[in-house]
């Protein structure tokens, strides 16, 4: 089912480069504190867990708002939002940049956070009103994987910079490359390709609120969410913030040698993006089956980290940063879930809850590195030792075994709704119900989802 007529292929494409641009920035902002947070912990002469709390705060704002955004979202439009989005991240950089108290600084990373949770879905809407469906999976997966370049800026030219200039300088230019992003958006970005019903016309909040239990009572949106949760939190943890440190303090890594690592997991990330989208493509009804295989995976090369004895070897901890580099492309088929269970006029708020999963278990992890972290570092320590990272990184199996039952159990949920359709000759789909001739395949009406895990013709979800 078409949503608006196809624009033109340039058209579309400009549209989507500036905001997977402004996307990038917002990845920029994010990671920028946990690449500098060695030196936030004398700046701000905080411990382990105050420094869990500039990420926490960070995070939970993001995620906080990830529903009341995609009802923003669905009301008001992706241009709008990535503006408003793009200036939160500006001021938030700029407080940063000037902050000797660490109030203003939990503050600056509040405004960072607000302005990136603004962000990502608004550039997901944009896909599903510029491009037709079938092309959604592929670039999903690259607007997530692209947008991890912020990372590497954050990772390489940021520290560079943070030691040859300091840190007011590094942040103010962290600052001005982010209020070149918001003019790009405000110059290029369109919501959609055309005017008319359905885009010009702001829906009512109760409409939106209707819409917005619509979303959460799809199974499918639910598996989305726990999809999220359980392969992102990982990657997303030892990039943003407890990684570096890790690397520097836990592992004996000099500084240039660990953000070479975190941007070998944002390259690595950028190759498995594409991948990912080709294999759900190919076998829509497997997509759970590869979460599993990515947290698995994940699980494992960390069990064999923390058992080595001593320090790892350089190539052990090449592995582990490509390991966790397939969590990010597998946390994005969330989205798919999102997409193809939902009509696109609630693509907001379907994507706003499935965001939220990965955040929340993001701050847990956060937060309980941090204090395991104080708890097991000996006092007089000038940074954790070794053991104290194994134990503060163990905490990962807990969340892993709440995800992964999760993950099972919405799989198992969508599967009974799709048998209930079946069984009564339709196929229920958000956008329209499909009665299903005999012997005959239901899509859901062409390139938009059955409503089925799959998104594809009849047959098992798994």
């Amino acid at each position: 089912m078409s949503v608006v007529p196809a624009p033109t292929v340039r058209r579309a494409t400009v549209v989507w480069a500036v905001a997977v641009t402004a996307y990038l920035a917002a990845v920029f902002h994010r990671s920028s504190l946990g690449v500098t947070g060695v030196e936030a912990t004398h700046r701000f002469a905080i411990n382990a867990s105050a420094l869990a709390v500039f990420s926490v705060a960070q995070l939970a704002v993001y995620a906080a708002m990830q529903i009341p955004v995609g009802v923003l979202l669905d009301r008001y439009g992706s241009r709008r939002l990535l503006l408003a989005g793009g200036t939160l991240m500006v001021t938030g950089q700029l407080c940063f940049a000037v902050a000797t108290d660490v109030r203003l600084a939990v503050a600056a990373r509040v405004l960072v956070g607000l302005g990136d949770a603004m962000t990502f879905i608004s550039v997901l809407r944009i896909v599903a009103f510029w491009f037709p469906g079938r092309r959604n999976p592929l670039l999903v997966q690259l607007t997530g994987t692209v947008g991890q370049l912020g990372a590497i800026l954050a990772a390489v030219p940021l520290v560079a910079l943070l030691h040859r200039a300091g840190w007011t300088p590094a942040f103010l230019v962290a600052a001005g490359l982010g209020a070149t992003t918001v003019l790009l958006v405000l110059v290029a970005v369109r919501d959609a390709p055309h005017v008319g019903p359905g885009v010009t016309v702001t829906p009512a909040v109760s409409a939106v609120r209707r819409e917005l239990a619509a979303a959460w009572a799809q199974p499918g949106t639910r598996l989305g969410l726990w999809t999220h949760f359980v392969a992102q939190f990982s990657g997303a943890v030892f990039a943003l913030l407890w990684g570096y440190p890790f690397l520097v303090q836990g592992q004996g890594l000099p500084p240039t040698a660990a953000a070479s690592l975190l941007s070998l997991m944002t390259i690595g990330t950028l190759v498995a993006g594409p991948v990912v989208a080709h294999l759900c493509a190919r076998h829509p009804f497997h997509r759970s089956a590869l979460v599993l295989v990515v947290t698995g995976a994940s699980a494992a090369v960390w069990a064999v980290v923390l058992a080595w004895p001593g320090r790892s070897p350089h190539w052990l901890l090449v592995v582990l940063v490509l390991v966790l580099a397939l969590g990010g492309p597998g946390a994005v088929i969330g989205f798919d879930y999102a997409r193809t269970f939902n009509p696109v006029h609630r693509i907001g708020s379907a994507t706003g809850i499935v965001n939220v999963g990965g955040f929340v278990a993001s701050i847990v992890l956060v937060l309980a590195i941090g204090v395991v972290l104080d708890l097991t570092t000996p006092a007089g320590a000038s940074a954790p030792p070794l053991s104290a990272f194994r134990w503060a990184f163990a905490v990962q199996y807990l969340l892993w075994a709440v995800g992964v039952v999760q993950v099972l159990r919405y799989r198992n949920a969508a599967r009974r709704r799709r048998a209930q359709a079946t069984d009564a000759g339709t196929v229920a789909t958000p956008e329209v119900t499909v009665r299903v001739p005999p012997g005959e395949p239901a899509d859901g009406g062409g390139d938009r989802a059955a409503g089925g895990e799959s998104g594809g013709p009849m047959g098992r979800a798994a």
